[in-house]
């Protein structure tokens, strides 16, 4: 093993890409947080997103979010519907792999 490849190694064991789930945002009801899926993508910073309460939603990818995280279809999110219009919300957080897993064992959220 080279130097740089000891160092992607080390990066990437650092980032905790190891799998294992240490802490988990869980939605804030108090703030009308949903969770969701996430079914198209639209273009522009939008995305149709499936949410819990059986609506589907056209929700845009906030500012913050935009460059840092990338956000693809199938990946669970949280949504935060829009006052105005329910049909219509904010993506405020993208969970990981096994961030999904620990919510569907936890009981937060079902796949089906």
């Amino acid at each position: 093993m080279n130097r740089n490849s000891q160092k992607r190694v080390k990066k990437t064991q650092a980032a905790g890409m190891g799998g294992e789930v240490v802490r988990v945002r869980t939605p804030r009801k108090d703030l009308g947080e949903i969770l969701g899926t996430v079914t198209g993508m639209l273009g522009g910073s939008r995305v149709t997103v499936a949410c819990m309460d059986s609506i589907t939603r056209m929700c845009r990818i906030r500012g913050k979010m935009k460059k840092r995280t990338w956000v693809r279809e199938g990946d669970t999110v949280i949504v935060v519907p829009w006052e105005i219009q329910d049909d219509k919300g904010d993506v405020v957080w993208r969970y990981t792999g096994p961030q999904t897993d620990w919510l569907t064992r936890k009981g937060y959220f079902n796949n089906g």
